[in-house]
């Protein structure tokens, strides 16, 4: 039988993740992405699949009415404790199914999920879903691993090994990830691809020296980070699509 990704794959994962700022973290370019290119000041958000909640905490920050999901009790406890120290008790905090959202048609003017279509056998079944929420002319932001990196030649190898954290997933390349958009019936509007900084493998080898009591810095120096940025942007945006760790699709519900 396949394998899958389950509940119990987030919550051993959840409950096992004590630093998550360190962890999981996803260098704030959701939220960066999504401030750029939609006026969020009173719309109303929903995160799907909201594992922390951080970026949530933040649109909520900039003036948005946010909504988070996620079926993983662990997960929707850090919820509870990341909007406390965020200060935002007004982060509305839901449990339920990404394929069965508990909300009317046309709900929402945002909608998104980071590290979350992945996990799916049928993920246009998801951005279906994704498309009955939302009200006509709203956008949908969906971020995935992409598919031609190192990180997928190891996630793999960790699958058939079966020692990778979340069970099963897969990955997608730009061009399939707008296409499945579109089946969905959303209008493409733009696309973006990212790398994590530090990259994944000092982040791996970080998590497993801390188990051995040596713990080396997360987070580079600020020089360090804009050198970084002032090389990748020499670098022709479809060379960055298709070579980075992650990449972003914007979609719209037409009106």
């Amino acid at each position: 039988m396949p394998r899958s990704s389950e509940k119990k794959h987030w919550e051993d994962f959840w409950s096992s993740s004590p630093e998550l700022d360190d962890v999981y973290a996803n260098d704030g370019r959701v939220v960066a992405f999504l401030s750029s290119t939609i006026d969020l000041a009173g719309k109303r958000v929903l995160e799907v699949g909201a594992g922390t909640g951080r970026d949530s905490a933040e649109l909520a920050a900039r003036g948005a009415e946010v909504w988070t999901l996620d079926y993983s009790d662990q997960s929707l406890r850090i919820l509870a404790e990341v909007s406390g120290r965020a200060g935002r008790h007004d982060l509305r905090i839901v449990a339920g199914d990404a394929l069965a959202l508990p909300f009317r048609d046309n709900s929402f003017d945002v909608v998104f999920h980071q590290g979350l279509l992945e996990h799916f056998r049928d993920p246009v079944a998801l951005l279906r879903e994704n498309h009955r929420v939302l009200r006509p002319g709203g956008h949908v932001l969906v971020d995935v691993p992409q598919r031609y990196h190192y990180y997928t030649l190891m996630k793999h190898a960790l699958m058939a090994m079966d020692k990778w954290f979340a069970g099963w997933e897969t990955e997608f390349s730009v061009s399939q990830l707008q296409t499945m958009l579109r089946a969905a019936e959303f209008e493409v509007l733009a696309s973006y691809g990212a790398n994590l900084f530090p990259p994944v493998w000092y982040r791996g080898a970080r998590r497993v020296l801390l188990k051995a009591g040596v713990r080396l810095p997360m987070n580079p120096s600020p020089a360090a980070v804009r050198a970084r940025n002032a090389a990748r942007r020499m670098i022709p945006q479809r060379v960055q699509l298709a070579t980075s760790m992650v990449i972003g699709v914007l979609g719209r519900k037409r009106a």
